[in-house]
This record gives C-alpha cells, structure tokens and sequence, in this order.
C-alpha cells in the first residue's frame, strides 16, 4: 500500500488542474476561516496578554478540531484496507483521499489570479493595480506598473510554497490530518498574523504558520535552483543571502530564489529588496516564472511522493 500516497497526491494535483477550487460551501478552507473570523473582535478588545493567551486557545481548539475530521476521514477510509482487499479496492481509496486532499491545495487559481494581473494591466495601471488587491494585502494604488509586476512574482513564489508544497509536504509526512493542519495553520496566519491591534492576538498562529512552513519553504526555494543545474554553484550560496534580507523566515526562500532565477530584482519599498543588481520586471516575466514554478513543483512532487512511498514502505 506504499504506493498509495503517491497516487493520491497525483490525483489531487489532477483534479486541481482539471476542475480548479470547489464551490464555497464544501470548501474546508473556507469553513476555517468562518471560524476564525468568529474571533476577530473579541481578540482584538483584549490586553495584549489576555489576547495572547486567548488568540492561543482558540488556535490550539480549531487545530484539534481539524486534525480530529481530518484523522477520522483518513481512518473510515483505510477501515476496509485489510491484506485481502484488492487493486480496485485500493485504487479507489487512493483515488478518494486525493480528492479530500485537493481543497487543501490551490495551484491552478494561484497560477490563474498571477496571470490575471498582467492581463489586467494591459488595459491599465488602474487595472493591475485592482487586480493584485485581490492577491495582496497591501495598498496597491500607490504602486508603478513595475512594482505591480513585481509584487505580482513575489505572491506566485512565496504562495507556491504555502498553497502547493506545503500542504502536499505535510500530507507525505502526516497524511491528511498533516495537510489540513498545514492548511489551518496558514489560513491563521493570514487572517491573524498581522503588526498593529492583531499583534498579540495572532502571535501564536504566526510562529505555528513559520515552524509549519519551515522546511516547504527551504525546499521550495532549492527546488527552484536545482531546476537550473549549470548555475547551481553560483545560485545556491546567493539564495542563501538573499533568503535572509525578507522578515519572514520563510518568504525570503522562494521569492529570492525566483529572483536569481528570473535574474530580476523583486523589492518591497521599505521592507527588502532581493537581488538588487538584478534587471528590472518586465512584461513576459511572469509567463517565466509561472513555468520555473511549474517545474519546481514537479520535481518535489516527485521527491515528496517517493519520500511518501518509502515511509509507508518501511511502515506497512
């Protein structure tokens, strides 16, 4: 049954590619964030170590929660996977946990929303400006046609991370409660893990999202450098730099990595710049590094979905 794994991470990635995200009302991820929302104001009206301790809590239940669903699906699944069973009956369940698996991944909208934006600023700056809201929080009216473009990149790299890789790294090493967990992790993260009145709230969901990331985003960012073997002795000892100039400690992986790679600076006024002596984003760049991405994906799918087979392997 080692193969399993493997089959279901292809099947996820199939059905996202074919089909995309399912509707709102059976999307899991969707179902976290009504959750997490339910704690917006009460968190944000505490003293800072009541928010904490509070912000915590309510972190450590939804976790439990979604880690209880998650393992008891994956169990009712393997419940009839005895020696006996047959090819077709593990077909299917593999084929079945890939499908679970895919609302917690989302590739083909990320590449969609990216592509989108350089559509979008072909008709104007006003255009792209309004379209890269929908990907970022940041005020985008203030930015140049350039910096659009830039930003644009960056939300492709960092999210190949946390929309892709490590949601199917987590499944290959914990299964479906690893990837759900992943998931509520991050989706935290992105609604708590904010400076200002969220910052004692959300302080616990953005350590767990960066301990969660942690290793996705390294591999991430190597994966992006190995897929350009002929310069990978002058890219690796850079991307190490580079990674650190970013607060996060994770962002600064894949966005500098794709940065070298593109041989493009990518910057966030006041905050970094990565590869400064690199070209500056031009049009054409973004259908570059939507295929550099592509490829890093393949070549850690393939890593992670043997690394998956072999610990079952040694399990089973």
């Amino acid at each position: 049954m080692s193969w399993l794994f493997p089959l279901s991470m292809l099947m996820a990635l199939s059905v996202d590619r074919l089909w995309g995200e399912p509707p709102t009302w059976a999307h899991p991820v969707v179902a976290m964030g009504r959750y997490l929302g339910l704690f917006k104001q009460r968190l944000c009206n505490l003293a800072p170590q009541m928010a904490f301790v509070a912000g915590a809590l309510a972190w450590l239940a939804g976790a439990a929660g979604v880690i209880a669903l998650a393992l008891v699906i994956e169990q009712l699944i393997w419940l009839g996977l005895t020696p006996w069973a047959g090819p077709g009956h593990l077909i299917a369940a593999g084929l079945l946990m890939g499908l679970l698996l895919k609302p917690l991944l989302a590739w083909r909208m990320l590449r969609e929303e990216v592509a989108e934006v350089e559509v979008a600023l072909t008709r104007s700056l006003e255009d792209g400006q309004s379209q890269l809201a929908r990907l970022v929080s940041r005020d985008t009216r203030v930015l140049s046609a350039v910096e659009v473009r830039e930003t644009a990149i960056e939300t492709l790299a960092e999210n190949l991370n946390d929309s892709v890789i490590a949601p199917l790294f987590w499944f290959a090493i914990a299964g479906l409660p690893g990837a759900a967990l992943y998931r509520f992790a991050n989706t935290a993260d992105a609604m708590w893990g904010y400076r200002g009145r969220w910052e004692w709230a959300g302080k616990w969901a953005a350590r767990a999202d960066d301990l969660m990331s942690w290793i996705p985003a390294r591999l991430t960012g190597l994966a992006l450098i190995v897929t350009r073997p002929a310069h990978l002795g002058r890219l690796l000892p850079r991307l190490w730099r580079e990674a650190g100039r970013t607060p996060s400690p994770n962002g600064g992986w894949p966005m500098g990595a794709m940065a070298l790679r593109l041989d493009r600076r990518l910057s966030k006024p006041g905050h970094y710049c990565l590869h400064a002596d690199g070209g500056e984003v031009r049009a054409g760049d973004g259908v570059v590094a939507q295929r550099l991405a592509s490829q890093a994906l393949v070549l850690l799918t393939v890593v992670m979905a043997a690394a998956a087979a072999g610990m079952r392997g040694a399990w089973w």
